[in-house]
């Protein structure tokens, strides 16, 4: 896995994600061509870097880790680690208090050093992912415990494209690259 660097970013050929918490939207992109576009559902707290805050952060990011591949669909994790759990609606009725991260997990680095990275605002320490989400859960609005939660068929899709070291751009509305 290549780390990327801020001058190389947005790619201009290969894949690449872009976040935007204001319109609650994932896009995959390759280059300057959107692949895909889903709604998502990032932290209820709004956007913010802080540890502990339950916010979801914003900057460009990487894929540090991709989780999970050859679990089934639902597949329950609890520290990034498979509980031996597909999740139903029966063991949601067991464990209502759970914060529920399912099917797969792309586990987020920043790159921006005080800003996503290092001291008090490191996302990769502070366990920001993308992760599945029961499907009963809202898409659409910040509902999250800071992580990005995307419904399954939307994250296999893009489990399959997002490699580690797949850059992440988190934003809170369109802007410009210039």
């Amino acid at each position: 896995m290549r780390t990327p660097t801020l001058a190389e970013l947005p790619p201009t050929e290969n894949i690449w994600l872009e976040i935007d918490t204001t319109q609650q939207a994932l896009r995959c992109w390759r280059g300057p061509k959107v692949l895909h576009e889903c709604a998502i559902s990032s932290g209820a707290a709004g956007s913010g870097e802080r540890n502990g805050s339950g916010k979801t952060p914003h900057g460009w990011h990487y894929v540090r880790a991709a989780i999970g591949g050859d679990m089934p669909e639902n597949a329950v994790f609890r520290g990034r680690r498979w509980t031996g759990e597909t999740f139903s609606p029966e063991l949601a009725k067991e464990h209502p208090e759970r914060d529920w991260i399912l099917t797969r997990i792309l586990w987020l680095c920043g790159l921006e050093k005080g800003v996503n990275r290092g001291g008090q605002v490191d996302s990769q320490r502070r366990y920001i992912y993308l992760h599945g989400t029961p499907y009963e859960e809202p898409m659409g609005v910040a509902a999250s415990h800071g992580c990005i939660r995307v419904r399954n068929p939307d994250l296999l899709y893009i489990f399959s494209l997002a490699l580690p070291g797949t850059p992440v751009w988190l934003h809170g509305g369109r802007q410009s690259f210039d």
